[in-house]
């Protein structure tokens, strides 16, 4: 019977996902719960399981098509009868159980999307009497077996480039098989988005691969390949043949979601920055100390932890950092745990993964949870469910050689600080001129919640740890 497989809601009811990647082709064999597809949210990259064992009959959208979230994605036949019956219906998730706030465990290990929801009811049975399929984990769950896909021999005689280009499009193996002796042959390597313009344009990438042996396929050589075809010169868009010197990309994923967060933020909340230049020549010097240290061998300790552990040292002391303003309910939320915000930059935009209860944690505990929560955002893997719920934010501008800043607030968060990078400075030093490490500050706000005063004690809270990393011993 054939049984047809929609867009589940992937969590935080966003309405649609882009198909970034095929894991499965028409023809394709499937286990239940394979990953057969990564599709991007305006979060997050997510792997997406198969509900169902058995032969993949039909993809209904191609890598880069937008999918409404309950719109039909993939065909199965299940059962070994596609003609027989009606159609089965799909395991039904079991609500999501209260999810517990992670410490740095859940920070280490990419998870996907919906990796919480679990499904309590079998599948129906498979032919053989009272044999059962078993249970679909939670959306996301990658195969246990790492096993690739089987592919049903080809019977025509052609090559690599003569495969079916939809067949190319859609099915994104790491090796694709020519029909005659099933040999592998390494796939063009490119991005989705190339894909999508090389199937729009009729161009195949293996033919544009083999003018650029070993690079990494990209827009512009998709676009000469086509303009330079005499059978394919009219297929270029206006746009691109009057003007090759400009790309245009789809504002899609990560980058539209923060775009309209962004504006939302800035035309909400009455932003205000505070800055404040200090000597952290102590703060160097400790950590320089601890890379001696052969307890903390493994453990990478920087002046991003020590920033953030001042940070929750100094909510303590100045909890309006750690509100919200709830317009619609007429209050101010002040929260009595610290979700910290670290947002990082990655290839699809500026994600914010955050830690939770980080005021809970102790200073190695920090540093691992935000080398952990890096790693997983520069992945592509940092789950929606990890970048919701913060309460206040970090974001590194010194990583980029930048010294300040005016960040803009998260939506529902009161506080930001931006940390400048660490310069070597001549500096006043008990009465003299001396180089000392120095960093900016840069504070940003909602004056709705927060009032200059707290603002200015909350910093100097921040710049005291900084100053003299022994001072965390003294706040509570």
């Amino acid at each position: 019977m054939i049984a047809e497989f929609r867009l589940p809601d992937l969590g935080e009811g966003l309405p649609e996902a882009e198909i970034v990647l095929w894991h499965v082709a028409e023809g394709d064999e499937v286990s239940l719960n394979q990953t057969i597809a990564e599709v991007e949210t305006a979060k997050a990259v997510v792997e997406i399981p198969s509900p169902y064992a058995g032969i993949v009959r039909g993809l209904h959208a191609s890598a880069g098509d937008v999918v409404a979230v309950g719109s039909p994605l993939v065909s199965f036949a299940i059962g070994g009868d596609e003609d027989a019956g009606s159609e089965p219906e799909p395991p039904k998730p079991t609500a999501a159980p209260p999810v517990d706030r992670p410490a740095e465990s859940a920070l280490d290990t990419p998870v996907s999307a919906t990796a919480e929801r679990r499904v309590a009811d079998d599948l129906r049975p498979t032919g053989r009497e009272g044999a059962a399929t078993p249970n679909l984990v939670g959306y996301g769950a990658a195969p246990t077996s790492g096993a690739r896909p089987r592919r049903r021999a080809r019977t025509t005689a052609a090559t690599v480039i003569d495969v079916d280009s939809a067949v190319h499009a859609a099915a994104p193996h790491d090796v694709v098989r020519s029909a005659p002796t099933e040999v592998p042959v390494e796939r063009p390597r490119s991005t989705p988005p190339v894909r999508k313009l090389a199937k729009d344009l009729g161009v195949d990438l293996a033919r544009v691969a083999a003018v650029h042996p070993g690079d990494l396929v990209t827009r512009a050589h998709v676009e000469e390949f086509a303009r330079t075809s005499p059978s394919l010169a009219s297929t270029v868009p206006p746009a691109v043949r009057s003007d090759p010197r400009v790309t245009r990309t789809p504002i899609r994923g990560v980058r539209k979601h923060t775009a309209a967060a962004m504006v939302r933020s800035a035309f909400t909340a009455p932003h205000a920055t505070t800055f404040l230049t200090i000597d952290v020549t102590a703060t160097t010097e400790l950590l320089a100390s601890l890379t001696h240290d052969r307890a903390l061998e493994g453990h990478r300790i920087g002046v991003l932890a020590i920033v953030a552990k001042a940070v929750c040292l100094a909510i303590g002391r100045t909890p309006a950092l750690n509100a919200r303003w709830d317009d619609e309910a007429g209050e101010i939320v002040e929260h009595h745990y610290v979700n910290l915000g670290i947002a990082a930059a990655t290839d699809r935009g500026l994600v914010v993964p955050v830690i939770r209860d980080a005021e809970t944690l102790a200073l190695v505990d920090l540093a691992d949870a935000i080398a952990g929560l890096a790693a997983t955002a520069r992945a592509g893997r940092t789950a929606p469910v990890d970048m919701t719920g913060g309460t206040f934010s970090i974001t590194n501008v010194g990583v980029f050689g930048v010294d300040a800043g005016t960040p803009i607030l998260n939506p529902g968060e009161a506080g930001i600080l931006a940390v400048g990078a660490v310069r070597r400075t001549p500096w006043e030093h008990r009465g003299e001129i001396a180089l000392r490490d120095v960093l900016t500050l840069s504070l940003s706000f909602d004056h709705r919640v927060v009032d200059g005063a707290e603002a200015a004690r909350f910093l100097t809270d921040v710049a005291g740890v900084l100053r003299e990393p022994g001072r965390a011993m003294l706040l509570r």
